[in-house]
């Protein structure tokens, strides 16, 4: 069995603990977006729903399905999908200051702006309005279809609380109606292993992303399992 697994070479060098036990526990071979070779098995961290396109033209068992990296990288189209399967958002195309303002394609909190000018309105973007508690959201992780963990994230000097940018992280359990609110979203797309993010507002979670090809940094820096080889057994039953 071929399996690859797929990172351009600015996030293979950024992840490459992860990229290492791909390797170690699936044998993987690590290429670029750009190839097309021979595969019996995808796992596509490239958040290109293309290659995933591709590959399933072909017959080849793709992680995560195209459907879903085109719905997680597109946040306009995530939030509209959402809003109509009847999961709370923050409302969309708000212009009123302040808003934030997102990349539709934007990854980690980069180019995420607070903006406090009408005239930075753009429709080319997902404008947003804010939660009620900034600098504070949740992230949960998904695997085959089930909650894994939970971690609640907080910045004390930022608006955004992404690890990434210097956010602080700490276990975080969900109660029954926030993993309600989860499974209700898990059964609404058809991911592998993704990330589901939610903001805080008066005093209740609501949905904010869906992360596709989700990091596990806050996990292994707290201890909490060991979740890219638990993703690696996964797809060595899927395909058995």
């Amino acid at each position: 069995m071929k399996c690859i697994l797929v990172y351009s070479k600015k996030e293979a060098r950024r992840n490459a603990f992860s990229v290492q036990k791909y390797k170690s526990e699936l044998g993987a071979e690590l290429v670029t977006p750009d190839y097309r070779g021979a595969a019996d098995v995808v796992i596509n961290r490239s958040n290109d729903y293309r290659i995933a396109e591709y590959y399933e033209s072909r017959g080849v068992r793709v992680f995560n399905p195209a459907f879903f990296t085109r719905l997680a990288n597109d946040k306009q189209a995530t939030y509209d999908f959402m809003e109509q399967n009847g999961v709370e958002i923050m409302p969309t195309r708000y212009g009123k200051p302040p808003f934030v303002k997102k990349p539709r394609d934007g990854h980690g909190g980069q180019g995420v702006l607070m903006c406090t000018s009408a005239e930075e309105y753009d429709e080319s973007a997902v404008c947003q309005k804010p939660a009620s508690d900034l600098g504070r959201d949740l992230r949960v992780w998904v695997l085959g279809g089930e909650i894994k963990a939970s971690m609640l994230r907080v910045s004390k000097t930022d608006f955004r609380s992404n690890f990434c940018l210097g956010g602080e992280a700490a276990p975080y359990a969900l109660s029954k109606a926030q993993a309600a609110l989860v499974k209700k979203i898990i059964s609404l797309v058809e991911g592998d292993y993704y990330g589901v993010d939610f903001v805080f507002n008066d005093g209740r979670i609501v949905f904010n992303e869906l992360e596709d090809a989700v990091g596990a940094r806050m996990l292994y820096s707290a201890g909490i399992n060991d979740i890219i080889k638990e993703y690696c057994d996964f797809i060595k039953r899927t395909v058995s």
